[in-house]
């Protein structure tokens, strides 16, 4: 069954809601916020905590984050994945500082093309079981392509049957974010949502565009509950007025 999975977006140490196609290190001035949170990082992981809320994720969106990140971490000892800026070189210090799993993107794809060496190497540092793979994408051309560096850079990567099979042989997880409706509360891309059901065999969670419950009925729906959903915007504790957390948690208990 479909559940629902928490987020944590950084953004310059602060936690935020933000439209994820305007996130440019160009044209900063096109940045688009939902919401900045007047709470702590820490506020929200023990929300999650308290609330049985897994699988959550913290991604660091660009520099200025990586404090902010460890009181969400430190609040909730192997509770929380953290992505953003994630390495070979780094990706264990975030395990150490009590990451449940790194969640890695752009670092598998030096100048926008994949590298499975980068793969099987971040694999084996840290262990197929700690490793998220984020693959979220926009959509190109009827195809979904991985998109890297917030968002910003579009890869040589199609998300499809063939490339999902091949990265789940290396991480236990994946994590899509629909970036082309991230942020905007207009609804889920339910073809996306669909593909993925049929495609994947590993734990996956979708966000991008849910806006109310029904959305949690949906995702079920399309994707006959391979596929988890995160509320972003769209959320009360994000300042949303679409959906509720305590109906998200009492969806999860009921699930």
């Amino acid at each position: 069954m479909t559940r629902f999975n928490g987020c944590i977006d950084l953004h310059h140490g602060k936690v935020k809601q933000i439209v994820g196609g305007s996130l440019s290190d160009s044209t900063p001035d096109e940045l688009r916020t939902n919401f900045v949170s007047e709470e702590t990082p820490s506020f929200y992981s023990h929300l999650y905590k308290e609330n049985a809320v897994t699988r959550c994720h913290v991604i660091k969106l660009g520099p200025n984050n990586d404090q902010a990140a460890k009181e969400a971490l430190a609040a909730w000892p192997n509770g929380l994945q953290v992505g953003g800026g994630i390495t070979s070189e780094n990706a264990e210090a975030w395990l150490t500082l009590g990451a449940s799993k790194v969640i890695v993107t752009s670092y598998l794809f030096p100048e926008a093309k994949f590298s499975l060496d980068r793969l099987v190497d971040l694999c084996e540092k840290v262990g197929k079981d700690k490793l998220v793979v984020d693959v979220s994408c926009r959509k190109r051309n009827d195809k979904w392509i991985v998109a890297m560096n917030k968002w910003q850079t579009m890869t040589d990567m199609e998300v499809n049957k063939e490339t999902l099979d091949m990265l789940s042989k290396y991480c236990s997880e994946f994590l899509i974010h629909a970036a082309d409706v991230e942020g905007l509360c207009k609804g889920i891309d339910e073809d996306l949502v669909k593909a993925l059901g049929e495609w994947v065999h590993i734990p996956t969670t979708y966000a991008g565009g849910g806006r109310s419950l029904d959305d949690l009925k949906l995702v079920d729906k399309l994707s006959n509950g391979k596929v988890d959903l995160t509320f972003g915007s769209a959320l009360d504790i994000f300042g949303g007025n679409g959906v509720t957390f305590e109906e998200c948690v009492e969806w999860n208990r009921a699930h």
